[in-house]
């Protein structure tokens, strides 16, 4: 049997609801999905402070029930754009189609032959990773703004204190 799957990468710092809308619609449309972890190689960072494993944990937390297959697959950064899409292909296993509204990734990708769709966004001026980091780092309200799970992946590792601390000036 041919199985359809998908392809979905993000770098997910931190998942939000706004991933998690995108990926119950993918679960529609394919028999698996693979998510890639985009910059695995980077944590500790105002922009990057999760690491590629606290962020599998944040996404097969809150997609336990997807009711599709998924693998997470974490996803170094090359710096050769030219390059980047054969890079992907040699860490994920194959697959069809390509879920993305990054343009760059739809171009990527589109260039190198795959079919790309590019799902509707999810409350994307409130669901972004930055909005939520900058919530954290003012002490607003930010938990509403992703799964359950991942807030208590965040609260597990102190995360918030993480941000907080990486955030000061020395």
């Amino acid at each position: 049997m041919n199985r359809k799957r998908g392809f979905y990468i993000g770098r997910f710092q931190p998942y939000h609801n706004g991933h998690q809308s995108v990926l119950e619609h993918i679960a529609k449309d394919v028999d698996e999905i693979i998510i890639g972890i985009g910059s695995a190689q980077l944590s500790h960072q105002i922009d990057n402070p999760f690491t590629a494993g606290e962020r599998v944990l944040m996404i097969t937390r809150s997609l336990e029930s997807l009711g599709c297959p998924f693998y997470v697959i974490p996803i170094e950064d090359i710096q050769r754009n030219s390059l980047w899409v054969a890079h992907v292909r040699s860490m994920a296993p194959p697959f069809d189609t390509i879920y993305s509204s990054n343009p760059l990734v739809v171009r990527l990708f589109g260039e190198a032959g795959f079919d790309v769709q590019s799902p509707a966004m999810y409350e994307r001026e409130t669901l972004s990773g930055t909005e939520i980091r900058r919530r954290i780092l003012e002490a607003r309200p930010w938990k509403d703004l992703i799964p359950p799970a991942v807030v208590q992946v965040i609260e597990e590792i102190d995360g918030t204190g993480r941000l907080v601390q990486i955030a000061q000036d020395d």
